[in-house]
């Protein structure tokens, strides 16, 4: 665990690992947006709203899928490769006017280094290198929902 990460827990925002469950679109006031579902060890999940675009490159690396072109969650992927950087993983640590934040953590020669980053984009570039996805479980507890309670939305890729 880095610095940032102890920092957390000392300020009392425990965190912990979640995972991608998908890519659903869901109806606010009206109109279908896209969301990722983040869900917990305890099958909890916890939508976030992301754009049409990283929507589209979040479900493609779930569904395995490779496009013509390098997207930009591609492109980002393969620098920090030549770069020789890793991603260790990234943290969902706040929500501000219904907001989320994020950063993301990288290794390269030993030295960690944190970027502030949409969740979003986030998520998309972790999932391309089997990096840990942690949120503080404040944000967590504040905005997940049971599956149960789950209605309303269109599978993108849908539950297991």
């Amino acid at each position: 665990m880095d610095d940032s990460a102890d920092e957390n827990i000392e300020k009392g925002n425990d965190i912990k690992a979640v995972s991608v469950k998908g890519v659903f679109m869901i109806n606010i006031f009206g109109k279908a947006v896209p969301a990722v579902m983040l869900e917990d060890e305890e099958g909890m999940i916890m939508p976030i709203h992301i754009g049409q675009a990283e929507a589209l490159s979040i479900n493609s690396v779930l569904k395995g899928e490779t496009m013509p072109r390098p997207m930009t969650h591609d492109l980002i992927v393969a620098m920090l490769s030549r770069l020789d950087a890793e991603v260790e993983r990234v943290l969902i640590d706040d929500k501000v006017d219904n907001i989320y934040y994020a950063r993301m953590t990288l290794k390269k020669d030993g030295a960690t280094m944190e970027f502030d980053a949409r969740p979003s984009d986030c998520i998309a570039i972790a999932l391309r290198n089997d990096a840990s996805i942690m949120i503080s479980e404040e944000v967590f507890n504040c905005d997940a929902i049971s599956k149960d309670n789950f209605t309303g939305s269109k599978a993108i890729t849908g539950f297991e």
